[in-house]
């Protein structure tokens, strides 16, 4: 297996040799083995143990064995313990998915603090068959049926082509020690119910299975390139445009499929949307018609779908003094000077009549029931209303900030100045608001 793993890292995972990786080691088989055969190699590595205090004294007795090993092997080691229940309660997570964020988060953080370059994680074969069937017996696309990644950013799993047997056998051929998770004979866990109950009888019904999962895995692997280079050349004609505060999707260039929905999913699927059949409804949908995963929504614009990501603060106020200069905003800096004169017409500049201001000025969103007396126009008329007529988009809508004196607007900002408070030949100061 020595041999095999130095060989297959000269192939495929050169860049380790020259790397300092951090082996996130648990006191299991695997980790501990995988550790050896790192060492033997003379790789740059170190140990990181998570400590989830979930077995009592088992989890202890873990974390001493992690411990004595790099005694022995004369590594350098971290130890993180956690209070795993208290974070998965607070969080809604299960154990599983609880201890999963923690370590990964952990593993992450201390890679960035401490310079490593990679992390190695100890995934074999059998564990790439349990994560397939998992994915399958929960329904998924097609990157959840090709594998885990044996490269992912700064994660790598030099054993994902050796089985469990493989691993089980150097180790008593070589008499290295380990520990056994007793939580792993478990079957209330997915994971454990098809390791023990479910993998033995495919085996039985196919001893080559892995072989065979692994042909598998590479035709699906091939069979996902062609759809991404298809999606890629099919998103180039539908992203009309990709700003600070969306993407602006062309309807009409799915509306050209025979069918759109996987070509949507292809498209969204990182955004966390899951309500398939209702995002394809969004493409007949009338205008403002929305669609939310937990972290992005999908909107109906006339013919465009306009993705965003979810903004959960709450909107803010800003205050302006009279003696102010400039200030900084969400959407830019706004400049305040006086002026000799009016000049130009721009949207992102205004004038004012000075006088006719109440200080402070606030900056605030747009409320319903705002109304406001357009530039140019006589009489009122309602914010909502004007949007309407300007063709704005809700994400536009919710995205427009209006400067106030007192109860009254001077500006839609970067759009419409309010009557009440321009330049007239009476006007003794004039300021001048800039937005850049």
């Amino acid at each position: 297996m020595l041999n095999h793993l130095k060989t297959h890292i000269e192939k495929r995972l050169g860049f380790l040799n020259q790397s300092k990786l951090l082996i996130a080691i648990s006191g299991g088989i695997d980790s501990v083995v995988l550790t050896h055969l790192c060492h033997k190699l003379g790789l740059n590595i170190s140990l990181a143990h998570c400590n989830f205090n979930l077995r009592g004294k088992e989890s202890d007795a873990d974390e001493g064995f992690v411990l004595e090993l790099a005694e022995n092997l004369e590594l350098e080691v971290f130890v993180q313990r956690f209070d795993t229940e208290l974070y998965a309660k607070d969080n809604k997570r299960s154990i599983q998915m609880a201890a999963r964020e923690l370590r990964y988060s952990w593993f992450s953080e201390l890679a960035e603090q401490l310079k490593f370059d990679f992390i190695l994680t100890a995934h074999h074969a059998d564990d790439n068959l349990e994560t397939f069937l998992i994915n399958f017996t929960r329904g998924t696309g097609l990157e959840g049926l090709t594998g885990i990644p044996e490269v992912n950013d700064k994660f790598v799993r030099p054993l994902l082509s050796f089985s469990s047997k493989v691993i089980e056998t150097y180790a008593r051929t070589n008499n290295i020690k380990w520990r056994d998770d007793s939580s792993n004979k478990s079957v209330k866990y997915l994971r454990n119910k098809l390791r023990h109950e479910v993998v033995p009888i495919l085996k039985e019904i196919n001893p080559g299975l892995l072989q065979s999962f692994q042909t598998t895995l590479n035709n699906l692997n091939e069979s996902s390139e062609i759809v991404e280079e298809s999606i890629d050349v099919f998103l180039k004609k539908a992203i009309e445009s990709i700003g600070d505060k969306e993407v602006r999707f062309k309807i009409s260039e799915f509306k050209k499929l025979n069918n759109p929905k996987p070509y949507l999913f292809e498209s969204l699927k990182e955004f966390g949307f899951n309500e398939w059949n209702d995002v394809v409804g969004l493409l007949d949908a009338e205008t403002g018609k929305q669609v939310f995963s937990p972290t992005h929504r999908l909107i109906k614009n006339r013919e465009y779908l306009l993705l965003s990501e979810i903004n959960l603060e709450e909107s803010i106020s800003i205050s302006i003094s009279d003696n102010v200069s400039q200030v900084e905003t969400p959407f830019g800096i706004l400049f305040f000077d006086e002026a000799e004169a009016i000049f130009g017409e721009r949207t992102n500049i205004i004038f004012a009549d000075k006088d006719a201001l109440n200080f402070p000025l606030t900056i605030r969103k747009y409320k319903a029931g705002d109304v406001f007396h357009p530039l140019g126009m006589t009489g009122k008329k309602k914010v909502s209303k004007y949007f309407k007529d300007e063709k704005l988009s809700l994400l536009d809508k919710e995205n427009t900030w209006l400067l106030c004196s007192g109860d009254d607007i001077v500006w839609v900002i970067n759009r419409r100045a309010d009557n009440r408070f321009r330049v007239t030949e009476n006007t003794k100061r004039i300021l001048k608001i800039e937005l850049q």
